[in-house]
């Protein structure tokens, strides 16, 4: 099965401008989007699509949710930046906010995720120095095989994926990895009196939505406690409502000493990410050793606020728990013999492909797209389905009738 599809002139303008003047770091699909709303995206050629990637996560809320473009272009008209130079009207008022929202005693904020990982770091590092008492540079942070944060040095040098960090290095030190989903390997690992912080995903996206053992997340909880580790759940992706819950990790009623969260944090509307933790944790950091020109920045802060108020208005995290419970039916009833593996929760999901072809992943999401479904693969062989959290159940059944005509064709 190789790629037959033709493409419109107009669509492949654009693609040819990529082609020539934009750096390959990136393999999208063939196709050239220039309108969303709510579920749907349309390309230039006016067709339309269910998005079921929403931006990584990003666009929980839907395409240009009203509130939230209403919020950004009302404080667009007003103030957008004034740097941490000066104070403004609107950075007390988010911090406020989201840490009375999430229960934290403060809210450091950034803009991307990655830039959330690499400000948590600093505060465990910081905080194993000054408040645990561990000896100059010698900290160091615990992740998990299969973890993704960002491109970052950083973010690299803690990745086991050599698509990830091969010919980037020297890497960061004090880095190590252990296995996902394993509680005897952390405890291990915080046997070490050196270990200022574990940092993982409750759930890990990029790897193919990979989803740990019933009580994992509590036991690894109790084993930071218990060894007087930071416990730092990144929760860019699997945050504000993506999982069923408003965090993943309230699947087992358990805080994390830092949360790091992104992506929906502005409704898809531009980079906002934040770090929270109480002030054992942020307080480490004084003015001058960290911060950023964008962070708090008037018109993230309004629009954040309006961002996670509509989560909880439409009550996003309680209807991606049915949708997700449905969609998980509904694949699991087609029975096809190309789907080995079906995994998720609320929705945040995805699907293991087997066939002849190494590359039916990327076939099927060629096949898909032109049925009218937006997907993408990760890992070479899975496929993720995270569509909007606002998607009702008549849409999640003609999603799923898409698939199954998609399932269809690689045969």
């Amino acid at each position: 099965m190789t790629n037959t599809q033709t493409l419109s002139r107009n669509a492949q303008y654009y693609l040819d401008l990529e082609e020539k003047h934009g750096a390959h770091n990136y393999h999208p699909l063939p196709v050239v989007l220039n309108k969303g709303l709510g579920v749907y995206v349309w390309d230039v050629d006016n067709k339309k699509y269910f998005d079921f990637l929403s931006g990584y996560s990003a666009v929980n809320q839907g395409h240009c949710h009203p509130r939230i473009i209403e919020s950004l272009k009302s404080q667009a008209d007003t103030l957008t930046l004034t740097s941490r130079a000066f104070h403004n009207n609107l950075l007390g008022e988010y911090e406020k906010y989201i840490t009375e929202y999430f229960g934290y005693d403060k809210v450091l904020p950034m803009n991307t995720g990655v830039e959330g990982g690499e400000t948590a770091i600093k505060l465990a590092r910081r905080w194993g120095y000054t408040v645990k008492g561990i000896e100059t540079n010698k900290a160091k942070i615990i992740f998990v095989e299969g973890n993704f944060w960002g491109r970052t040095m950083a973010a690299i040098s803690s990745s086991t994926d050599p698509s990830s960090f091969k010919d980037f290095g020297p890497f960061m030190p004090g880095f190590e990895n252990i296995p996902y989903n394993d509680l005897a390997a952390l405890e291990k690992a915080l046997q070490d009196k050196n270990v200022a912080a574990f940092m993982f995903e409750p759930i890990q996206g990029e790897a193919g939505v990979v989803i740990p053992d019933e009580g994992y997340i509590s036991g690894v909880r109790k084993l930071c406690t218990d060894y007087n580790v930071l416990m730092i759940a990144d929760e860019i992706q699997t945050g504000l409502a993506r999982t069923g819950k408003m965090l993943a990790c309230d699947h087992e009623n358990v805080k994390p000493d830092i949360l790091i969260l992104g992506k929906a944090l502005s409704g898809g509307t531009l980079p906002i990410s934040a770090v929270l933790a109480n002030d054992d944790i942020m307080l480490t950091i004084k003015p001058g050793e960290h911060g950023s020109t964008y962070g708090g920045n008037p018109l993230a802060c309004k629009v954040a606020i309006t961002a996670l108020q509509v989560l909880k208005d439409e009550h996003m995290a309680e209807n991606a728990e049915r949708m997700g419970v449905i969609f998980r039916s509904a694949l699991t009833k087609l029975n096809s013999p190309f789907i080995t593996t079906i995994r998720g929760r609320g929705l945040l999901n995805a699907i293991v492909i087997k066939h002849e072809n190494p590359d039916a992943a990327w076939e099927l999401c060629l096949i898909l797209k032109e049925n009218g479904l937006l997907a993408k693969p990760t890992h070479g062989d899975k496929i993720r389905f995270a569509p909007p959290l606002t998607i009702s159940e008549s849409e999640i059944m003609e999603c799923v009738g898409i698939i199954e005509k998609s399932l269809k064709s690689l045969a």
